[in-house]
């Protein structure tokens, strides 16, 4: 199985810190945050990890190279302009093969156990997602959890409102047809939700989305200070 990490983001809401630093590279409890979920994805036995690029894309290669320094084999789809979360999927496509793959999303952090995303069975479903709790800042959620599969909220189904992990797998075919260019993930997730064909699940793990200089921050201290273990 292979993984791809979202490394392209502009991290508008990390500056000035993302300014000269790729928002991926910022460091918690040590080391960058992509670098936690490579190692995640080492420990599985994925060894196969796409990554794509956009905003100071170059430093992000230079400082993870070929991946040989983590036991892995990194593959760069560099997008020169960020083609968002689908597009920029669509574009790296050849890379990624035929098979379901790992979709993570490389600004944020977890302790959630990667390995059972090596046992979801698509079956004949596009996508499984990992939810979690809706943070403070999210507090309405992405989409409903109910019986095994994740629906938006127009389905009107019974259930409970979650946030999206940026923790997926996908299968290729979810964007067959589809051209390159600008393209975001979430109209593509909530077509295939009303054919039934996301399934999703719960998080029961440590998970912070690093979407400001002070959650970075804090987040850092708590591991540094092993509030959470990892």
């Amino acid at each position: 199985m292979k993984a791809m990490i979202l490394a392209a983001g502009l991290g508008n809401r990390m500056r000035p810190l993302t300014l000269h630093t790729p928002k991926p590279l910022l460091a918690v409890g040590g080391k960058p945050l992509i670098v936690w979920h490579i190692e995640k994805l080492k420990h599985i036995g994925v060894t196969d990890i796409v990554i794509n690029t956009a905003w100071l894309g170059e430093k992000l290669a230079a400082a993870l190279g070929d991946g040989s320094q983590f036991g892995v084999t990194i593959l760069w789809s560099h997008e020169g302009e960020g083609l968002e979360t689908a597009g920029g999927i669509i574009n790296a496509l050849p890379l990624l093969g035929d098979e379901p793959f790992i979709l993570v999303n490389g600004d944020v952090w977890t302790t959630f156990d990667f390995a059972s995303l090596l046992q979801v069975d698509l079956a004949d479903k596009l996508a499984h997602l990992v939810l979690v709790d809706n943070p403070p800042q999210h507090p309405r959620g992405d989409f409903i959890l109910a019986n095994g599969l994740a629906a938006t909220f127009e389905q009107q189904q019974q259930g409970e409102a979650f946030t999206y992990s940026g923790i997926a797998v996908l299968k290729p075919q979810m964007f067959a047809g589809l051209d390159n260019g600008k393209r975001p993930l979430a109209p593509l997730l909530k077509q295939a939700m009303q054919q039934q064909l996301v399934s999703a699940e719960k998080m029961s793990a440590a998970w912070v989305d690093v979407g400001t200089p002070e959650r970075l921050e804090q987040l850092d201290q708590q591991i540094k200070q092993a509030t959470f273990t990892v």
